[in-house]
């Protein structure tokens, strides 16, 4: 079987052609993928969207809303679905346009079932990854809320670059007092390293209050 049917997910499929919805549901269905097929864009939009591993299958040209500005309106909402584009109109321009927007594919109709399913297991994993950063991130923003005031300015000042004596002198803290924050705030962020800390501090985009223009 193959790895997308033993993690699950769900494929949203968007086909204004009822027999390509259908067959699609009964190739993404013989490999355990849960299907929610619509005619338009706009049925989509009317339903809930799991908060799930997914990838939207999403035919170009559709009734109303084509599926470029389609796709675009999705970014603009924030809706962050791997694509796969199918069509049997395409031309280079479109697919090029469909890929520098982040689609996973484009796939001309009529397509090999293989192609579709790699295609969609593309889009899954890679909805994975994110899912699994953002999660990461999430628990990182968590770690950082829980420090102290104190532990933050510190912290700050240390991705900063500022040695121990300058914190101190800058926040009006001994040398020794200014460790123990550090030392804190390693823990709490379970950092092993100061390094590790940096990192963290980069990934969450913290910035140090003097270039904000703070005084600390």
């Amino acid at each position: 079987m193959n790895e997308g049917a033993t993690h699950g997910g769900v494929v949203f499929v968007i086909d204004d052609d009822a027999s390509i919805r259908s067959t699609l549901t009964e190739l993404f269905e013989s490999v355990g993928l849960a299907v929610k097929a619509y005619a338009s864009g706009a049925a989509f939009l009317d339903n809930l969207i799991p908060d799930t591993t997914s990838c939207l299958v999403l035919d170009v040209r559709l009734p109303g809303t084509s599926g470029l500005k389609f796709q675009e309106e999705l970014a603009r909402a924030d809706v962050q679905v791997p694509i796969v584009f199918m069509t049997a109109h395409g031309d280079i321009a479109m697919a090029v346009r469909a890929m520098k927007a982040g689609a996973v594919d484009f796939l001309a109709k009529p397509f090999g079932n293989q192609d579709m399913l790699d295609a969609v297991f593309a889009g899954m994993e890679r909805d994975r990854a994110r899912r699994k950063q953002v999660e990461s991130h999430s628990a990182l923003r968590e770690r950082f809320d829980s420090l102290s005031t104190r532990e933050r300015e510190v912290v700050t000042r240390v991705a900063a670059g500022d040695l121990n004596k300058q914190i101190g002198a800058e926040l009006g803290l001994s040398e020794v007092t200014v460790k123990v924050h550090r030392a804190n705030a390693l823990r709490k962020m379970n950092a092993k390293s100061v390094a590790q800390l940096v990192r963290m501090t980069e990934i969450l985009c913290i910035e140090n209050p003097k270039v904000q223009g703070g005084t600390g």
